[in-house]
């Protein structure tokens, strides 16, 4: 970069103290996902051919939002292939590096875990509601309450489910020193399994 006045000295390189990195790094990774959601949104635009339904009916109309382009970010068991691991990624990073380093607590035989939670379809599902509630309540926007807001309605009963005694971690690691993993098997479908 060249200096806007000759002769003058080369101005010094920003520093960014360490206590502000995380905070850097979850806004990063909030636009991410933000610019991932407008990846969506275009592909979808694209794919449209702008036609009415062959029923010759318009589409039904959409509830008015505050923001006229606003779009709901689409839940992870609705996604699959190069989408699904793109969203499972995004959040392995937040369950990573704030969830569990801040909510985590110890593992015991009353509240166990599984490192690899992410092989849980229950667990994928409730921490990905989680962890959407949290992008949607930790912004400025969401107002002084909403962090209470989310550790209340959101936080509280998640862990409380995942990790109860009989919930999807029951069969994997209840003590730090003996780490385990078993996926529970889930009952047939009123007995109808074939």
């Amino acid at each position: 970069m060249s200096n806007p006045i000759p002769g003058a000295p080369e101005p010094e390189p920003i520093r960014i103290p360490d206590d502000d990195l995380d905070d850097l790094v979850s806004a990063l990774h909030a636009t991410m996902a933000e610019v991932r959601q407008h990846g969506v949104i275009l592909d979808r635009l694209g794919s449209d051919t702008g036609h009415e339904p062959e029923g010759g009916s318009a589409a039904p109309p959409t509830e008015p939002t505050d923001e006229p382009d606003a779009v709901a970010p689409m839940f992870i068991l609705a996604m699959g292939g190069a989408q699904y691991e793109a969203e499972l990624a995004e959040l392995s990073f937040w369950v990573t590096h704030i969830l569990l380093p801040i909510y985590g607590r110890e593992i015991g035989s009353i509240r166990p875990w599984c490192a690899k939670w992410h092989e849980h379809p229950e667990a994928v599902a409730r921490l990905h509601g989680l962890w959407l509630a949290w992008q949607q309540l930790t912004v400025a926007e969401a107002g002084h309450a909403g962090p209470s807001t989310w550790h209340r309605d959101h936080l509280d009963h998640t862990l409380l489910q995942l990790r109860a005694p009989d919930g999807p971690f029951a069969a994997c690691t209840t003590s730090p020193g003996r780490p385990a993993h078993r996926l529970l098997t889930t009952p047939d479908m009123l007995g109808l399994a074939t």
